[in-house]
């Protein structure tokens, strides 16, 4: 399963969590936000060391050689993708979430976050097997990732709109 199809799940997992417990669905999201990160980094760790999703064909000094592949040197994408989307994003999430936050920012930040990361590293991994490279030359998880970007863009904007009409009522 890839992370995009698993990250539905877990969006539908949080909101009947949150609808059985009697939270808002963002409280939620933004609680487990920051956290998450460490899990996506830990399990591209994990993908490196099973040689899975190996990255394209490279010159850089650092390339490595996955065997089960072919003997030539290859962007280890997953630990560019552990270092990205798991030490670096869940620092920044951590970080900001330190101060109170206009609720579903922080959730908003992981999906820009995560969505950019994963579609600067799909430069540098390998393309699925049983799809190539798609409409102008991207990734599948390119395009998955542009929707993420956006939905956090959205959802961003709406936080931001919604603690500013809250703070007006009050």
């Amino acid at each position: 399963m890839s992370f995009h199809g698993g990250f539905l799940g877990v969006i539908l997992g949080g909101w009947l969590f949150a609808r059985r417990h009697g939270r808002r669905w963002l409280d939620v999201t933004d609680f487990v936000a920051p956290l998450v990160t460490f899990g996506l980094g830990f399990g591209r760790i994990g993908n490196f060391i099973n040689g899975e999703l190996p990255g394209r064909v490279t010159s850089v000094p650092w390339g490595m050689v996955f065997p089960h592949v072919d003997a030539l040197p290859r962007h280890p994408s997953q630990l560019y993708e552990a270092l990205l989307e798991g030490l670096v994003l869940g620092a920044i999430l951590l970080g900001f979430s330190r101060k109170p936050r206009p609720t579903g920012q922080i959730s908003a930040l992981f999906l820009m976050g995560y969505g950019s990361f994963r579609f600067l590293v799909e430069f540098t991994r390998e393309p699925d097997d049983f799809l190539g490279l798609l409409t102008f030359g991207m990734s599948m998880g390119q395009w998955l990732s542009l929707p993420m970007i956006l939905l956090g863009l959205y959802l961003w904007r709406w936080s931001k709109k919604s603690a500013i009409m809250l703070s007006e009522k009050s």
